[in-house]
């Protein structure tokens, strides 16, 4: 099995990131503060919480060269949080926002973070030293619905995200002062900050999860209709393949690709020498459940899981154990972050969910996955 350790730390988890090491982790166990735990003696030891925020922190990333935890909030807000000796100390974002932040990410030279919001618009973020203060940049008019996910292209300069509006779009986001001539795309006409290189409708139904490949030139991002898509040559007339698959929607996608969401159980895709994009298999083993017939009507087995809820204390959210019997997640997944360290061989990344876990994953294990590395 690809799963190599599984620590429960919470009744629910709504995003994890890893220290730069790997020694910690920074969650949030689904309420307003973000728990820092660290590996003590092959043993999870709690040794710091972050409390500033006033409601569910709904994104967090921890920069792997400054070592910043930067998280963001439904309370509209967004903190840098700097090492300074024991203590994590805190340093205000200005974002301007009128609804909820719903993710964030570093990008790739550290200098930046972006944010996506349910106010319809991504805020560019950066340091202003004079002020000791983050300040934004914003991208507005250019979606129709909430940005679920935002993802940095290699080049620090352009940024991909989606929206519960079902598109997929990449933009500019060069910041005079900020970046540098050498960063930026290279072409002729050096597009201006929140200029649209190219929006991609290919979804039907909420868009998530995106993420560029390490070389820049592919662009991943699920769709909550079971489906997951693929996109070479960004720009004016870009090449897309999609792959649909009978199981639940995915939220988040990771490189190779892997796919997480609401079946609790990475999901492997990968192309084939032609660039023919189809999906592999699942990570975590499934078993079928084994807890009665399957005939009967579907009152009796509502009746039932009503029944079960009411006896056991569960809410209306709790998944059903016979779907997901045998799986390491027993809830929806709706994090993944990569375990690599620079340099090293071994593919590893981490998952967690509504279950409360997070879960390590090794595919180095996984010989039927070898040529796909």
């Amino acid at each position: 099995m690809a799963a190599v350790a599984v620590h429960q730390f919470a009744q629910c988890i709504t995003c994890h990131a890893w220290s730069p090491d790997h020694s910690m982790v920074a969650f949030c166990p689904n309420n307003n503060e973000v728990h820092i735990y660290k590996l003590v003696n092959d043993k999870w030891e709690k040794v710091h919480v972050l409390q500033k925020h006033d409601q569910i922190v709904s994104g967090i990333d921890w920069s792997g060269k400054s070592n910043r935890i930067v998280s963001v909030s439904h309370d509209r807000n967004s903190y840098v949080w700097n090492r300074e000796g024991p203590e994590w100390v805190p340093t205000l974002v200005i974002l301007r926002l009128n609804r909820a932040a719903l993710c964030v990410r570093w990008s790739p030279k550290e200098n930046k973070f972006a944010v996506g919001s349910g106010a319809k618009t991504v805020c560019v973020c950066y340091y202003e030293q004079e002020n000791n203060w983050w300040v934004s940049k914003v991208i507005r008019k250019k979606h129709d619905s909430s940005v679920t996910s935002v993802a940095w292209h290699p080049n620090n300069i352009l940024l991909a995200t989606t929206s519960t509006d079902g598109k997929c779009r990449v933009f500019s986001t060069f910041i005079k002062g900020v970046d540098t001539r050498e960063s930026k795309t290279g072409s002729s006409s050096d597009p201006k900050f929140g200029e649209q290189i190219v929006q991609l409708d290919l979804s039907s139904s909420w868009a998530f999860g995106v993420k560029w490949s390490p070389s820049g030139n592919t662009l991943a991002y699920v769709g909550h209709n079971s489906m997951i898509y693929f996109v070479d040559d960004i720009g004016p007339s870009p090449l897309a393949q999609n792959v649909a698959f009978r199981n639940l929607p995915l939220r988040d996608v990771e490189k190779m690709v892997i796919g997480v969401g609401f079946d609790c159980n990475p999901m492997v895709f990968a192309a084939d020498k032609s660039g023919l994009w189809s999906f592999i298999r699942f990570l975590g083993e499934r078993k079928e459940s084994l807890s009665g017939p399957k005939s009967g009507s579907q009152f009796s087995e509502a009746f039932g899981k009503l029944y079960g809820q009411a006896k056991h204390g569960l809410s209306n959210d709790t998944v059903e154990p016979s779907k997901i019997q045998g799986a390491v997640h027993d809830n929806c997944i709706n994090c993944i972050a990569l375990l690599n360290k620079k340099g090293s061989q071994t593919k590893r990344f981490s998952t967690s969910g509504m279950d409360g876990k997070v879960v390590i994953w090794d595919l180095g294990n996984q010989q039927d996955l070898k040529e796909y590395l």
